[in-house]
């Protein structure tokens, strides 16, 4: 994922640079790993196949320090704060990598999400930057690291994306599955997700072997939240449909990769989307697609979904379509808070 801050054509998925060949390990076919013993059980569990009763969320991605007017749109249960990456050289969590956790305008902004009930989720990582487990020493530097922001956002749930050169990275790897997990011996109520990237094909290697590692150190995963966005040049139809693609795939795998049931594996999904154009040629997810992925989430049980971002969801100027991904505007014609809606039922 990205900084909102970035001014250039950007979006929640790959740098720019890879936009051709796909996010990093996406044009890779997928491989499960081995079955481990940590299941993953979503917070807020959705109405399933098995007719179990229970809501799919809307948990849209959000900047940590800047609003934007559609914020609230669709009244999300939940905002993924982005994000928090090292700052400087050494082992010190700010937002966006530059600004300290206890910024005023961050608090102020927090608070003022959390108004109407809803929760934030700190997210760990993104695209850009240097996420914290490849800045810290050890694991226990890195778990009170991690503890520190969410302490600051008042936050009890952490979203780790993890994507481009550190998805390949198992020294990183290591040290945050560790840090994880003294993290939740320390706090039993924090709930973790893994924002990962993912083909029709389902998820790489890389990614599997991410999440057998949480799984080996004992670290309990509530959500793997799929990136159902620039799969790369030889894509560039139907994206709904390719999402839908990419979640039944990837739930083949999580079974495989908790050892659970069909149901759990849909409850312990996300789908994450780039609404309007997206930062890959061809790749255009529309409102109908929105409509389409919110109600297969909730056919299967999936447990949120999501868009990168929610500052994206309304028209650019003059209603005008766009070719490149802008960060304020979907470049698509819509009404403001449109994708909102359609994600959240």
């Amino acid at each position: 994922m990205r900084s909102h801050r970035k001014r250039a054509a950007v979006g929640l998925g790959c740098l720019l640079a890879l936009a051709t060949t796909a996010c990093s390990e996406q044009g890779e076919a997928a491989r499960p790993a081995p079955p481990a013993s940590a299941a993953p059980s979503a917070s807020s569990p959705a109405e399933s196949e098995s007719g179990t009763s229970s809501t799919t969320s809307y948990a849209p991605y959000v900047d940590a320090k800047d609003a934007s007017a559609t914020d609230s749109a669709g009244s999300p249960t939940t905002y993924n704060l982005a994000f928090v990456l090292a700052g400087g050289s050494g082992c010190t969590p700010r937002w966006n990598g530059t600004d300290a956790l206890g910024d005023a305008a961050v608090k102020s902004r927090i608070a003022k999400l959390k108004e109407d009930g809803a929760e934030v989720r700190v997210s760990f990582g993104g695209a850009s930057g240097k996420e914290l487990a490849a800045a810290c020493d050890s694991a226990s530097e890195l778990a009170a690291a991690y503890g520190k922001a969410l302490d600051a956002a008042g936050a009890t749930r952490a979203d780790f994306d993890i994507e481009g050169d550190e998805l390949a990275d198992s020294a990183s790897i290591d040290v945050r599955s560790k840090a994880i997990a003294l993290l939740q011996k320390e706090r039993t109520d924090l709930e973790v997700s893994f924002t990962l990237p993912v083909m029709p094909s389902g998820l790489g290697k890389d990614s599997l072997a991410l999440l057998a590692s949480a799984n080996d150190n004992g670290v309990q995963v509530a959500t793997v939240n799929l990136m159902t966005m620039n799969y790369g040049s030889s894509f560039d139809g139907d994206m709904g449909g390719y999402a839908l693609a990419a979640a039944k795939a990837s739930h083949t795998q999580l079974k495989k990769v908790f050892g659970t049931s069909d149901a759990a594996a849909w409850r312990g999904m996300a789908l994450t989307s780039m609404i309007g154009v997206n930062d890959v040629d061809g790749e255009t997810f529309t409102l109908a697609d929105a409509t389409e992925v919110r109600a297969f989430a909730e056919d299967k049980g999936i447990g949120w979904v999501s868009m990168w971002s929610a500052a994206r969801d309304r028209g650019c100027a003059d209603g005008a379509k766009t070719d490149k991904a802008a960060t304020d505007c979907s470049g698509v014609k819509q009404s403001s808070g449109a994708f909102a809606e359609a994600f959240s039922g």
